[in-house]
């Protein structure tokens, strides 16, 4: 009896090694557009921390902009970067201006950021969207992006901070932003990032549309 216990245990082990590991699902990338000189941004912070305390199937990434700092002290956060995103998503959802705090959801919704049932309804709309066969797999010292690109697709890679590093009252606060480059639907290679605190790979159609795949980087 014991000789076939450990025959079938022998078994089962032997079979799970065979077995495809399932790939995580990619997280809803929400963007959060804020600045220290926002009166309304603390309460933005306030929601997605919460969300972000919630749940594990988003990355947030807040973008600090440079266009309130006449009303205080310059933002030490802010990034030429992260304007020229938002102007990018003002363009994409034809909207009158920028503004603070306002949250995107995966390029395909955006809302105010300081209401969490804004928050809710814009995630849920973000989430049924069609998945798409672009992913982004780690192979070793490698990153293999693979899939069909919709039409010209941009590569992001954005260095944030995360965990003990990050000693502001944001959910990971974009430090650093790179293009790695066109993508038009060809497997790729990427050589897998050095992250000082976090950072995560984003594919997204060219001209700030929606984004196809997001993969954070693990150190």
């Amino acid at each position: 009896m014991i000789l076939m216990k450990r025959i079938l245990l022998s078994l089962i082990l032997a079979f799970a090694g065979l077995l495809p590991v399932a790939a995580a699902e990619e997280p809803v990338l929400v963007e959060l557009f804020a600045s220290q000189n926002c009166r309304v941004c603390p309460k933005a912070h306030k929601v997605l921390k919460a969300l972000d305390d919630e749940r594990d199937d988003v990355l947030i990434l807040t973008w600090s902009v440079d266009y309130w700092d006449y009303l205080g002290d310059k933002d030490p956060m802010a990034m030429v970067e992260s304007k020229e995103r938002q102007r990018g998503y003002v363009d994409r959802f034809h909207l009158r201006g920028p503004y603070t705090p306002q949250t995107v959801y995966d390029g395909l919704e955006q809302c105010a950021g300081s209401r969490r049932s804004y928050v809710d309804k814009a995630l849920e709309k973000a989430s049924e969207r069609p998945d798409t066969d672009v992913k982004l797999t780690v192979k070793g010292d490698k990153i293999l992006l693979s899939g069909t690109a919709p039409g010209l697709t941009d590569i992001w890679l954005v260095d944030y901070l995360s965990g003990e590093a990050n000693t502001t009252n944001m959910v990971h606060p974009v430090t650093r932003v790179s293009a790695l480059g066109p993508w038009l639907g060809n497997d790729v290679q990427l050589n897998k990032p050095h992250c000082e605190s976090g950072c995560a790979i984003i594919v997204q159609e060219a001209g700030f549309g929606p984004v196809l795949e997001t993969l954070v980087v693990k150190p």
